[in-house]
């Protein structure tokens, strides 16, 4: 028999009216009525920059009211096949209700993460790197195996990945990694992945077939809108050109296309190899040191690190944030959230990280450990 009762239909209700009140979605219909009316005037994409901006916050207004509304009609078929699957006996009316229920569940936890994002770069892109820590050749193939986790993590959520800088290290892994994404609150849900991650396993570069214990660190940076402006002195700039590395075959590049830019004053090192042309690589490069230097700047304006990043430690350990453990047993732990799980092949093949990404926004706004 389907496990649902009228007590579930009425908390969803009340779940449902607090996520509305979050959202101030009343609000949010009479900005999507405002900017309609707007783009639909006559001139109006003859200032493009403004109307492409105009654009993007109706997509955004529409997109919040569109899923309240599919939220409310969720909740009106739960409350339809529940009392007709009451009325008449018929269990199969009740299993689809229970399902639409688990669905609604699903969705509304969605919304009250968006809630959280209470900053507008929460809801843009965001620009992640991986680098190796403790553990030598075992931390090159540390930082590989996260970035197909993020890669596998990003195909789950529809969101578009952009590599920066991949380059393999000469025995196993990576040298680094860095990445852009870009979808709906991406920035906002990836900075929950920043900080030291730990890794502990028998070592497959051990002939001795040793327990291995090796670390990796990931910076989540926002995108910066056109609106931001982040002054840099080109003076301030030396900019090198080299070959992209790669595995070669056809498709190797053999022109000086990569770009790393080194920001003097602060010693700042970023680098592109991506794209086939030196100008491309060049810009993403800008990009990535542009939204660097916006945090550095932000960190020492506001004085509050661990709010904005997270506390910035050594990449050993005694400083992660989360552990993955592939033996004597198998078992991923948050550190700060307290959540675990024993399925780590879903965690790190499949990219299923939204439990530990919703437990530690729930736990940052002060919900308490999930």
């Amino acid at each position: 028999m389907a496990e649902i009762s009228r007590s579930d239909i009425e908390a969803l209700g009340k779940r449902l009216d607090d996520v509305e009140g979050y959202l101030h979605i009343e609000d949010r219909r009479e900005e999507v009525s405002r900017l309609e009316a707007e783009s639909a005037a006559a001139g109006f994409w003859d200032d493009a920059d403004l109307a492409s901006k105009t654009m993007t916050r109706l997509t955004r207004a529409r997109e919040d009211v569109e899923s309240i509304d599919a939220a409310r009609s969720k909740l009106d078929d739960v409350e339809a096949a529940f009392e007709l699957g009451e009325e008449t006996g018929d269990e199969s009316l009740l299993e689809e209700a229970a399902r639409t229920r688990d669905a609604l569940v699903r969705d509304l936890g969605e919304l009250e993460l968006s809630s959280w994002f209470t900053d507008d770069l929460d809801h843009g892109d965001a620009i992640v790197t991986i680098t190796p820590g403790q553990g030598g050749l075992e931390a090159q193939d540390w930082c590989e195996m996260l970035f197909h986790m993020y890669q596998r993590y990003c195909e789950r959520r529809g969101w578009k990945v952009d590599v920066n800088d991949a380059p393999p290290a000469e025995v196993i892994g990576l040298d680094r990694a860095t990445f852009t994404v870009s979808g709906k609150n991406a920035y906002g849900m990836l900075r929950a992945e920043q900080g030291v991650h730990r890794l502990v396993r028998i070592s497959p570069t051990d002939a001795k077939k040793r327990r291995q214990t090796t670390f990796a660190g990931v910076e989540v940076l926002p995108v910066l809108p056109d609106d931001i402006e982040v002054e840099i002195d080109q003076n301030d700039l030396r900019i090198d050109v080299y070959h992209a590395s790669g595995p070669g075959g056809q498709g190797v590049n053999t022109t000086d296309s990569a770009v790393r830019i080194t920001h003097l004053p602060t010693g700042t090192v970023v680098t592109c190899q991506n794209e086939r042309s030196q100008l491309q690589n060049k810009a993403a490069a800008m990009q990535i040191l542009k939204s660097r230097l916006f945090e550095m700047e932000r960190e020492r304006r506001e004085a509050e690190l661990e709010e904005l990043r997270g506390p910035k430690h050594d990449i050993s350990f005694g400083n992660q944030i989360r552990n993955y453990v592939l033996y004597p047993f198998q078992l991923v732990k948050d550190t700060r959230t307290g959540l675990e799980t024993g399925n780590v092949d879903a965690v790190l093949k499949d990219g299923d990280l939204d439990s530990f990404v919703i437990a530690y926004h729930r736990w940052s706004v002060g919900e308490g450990k999930a």
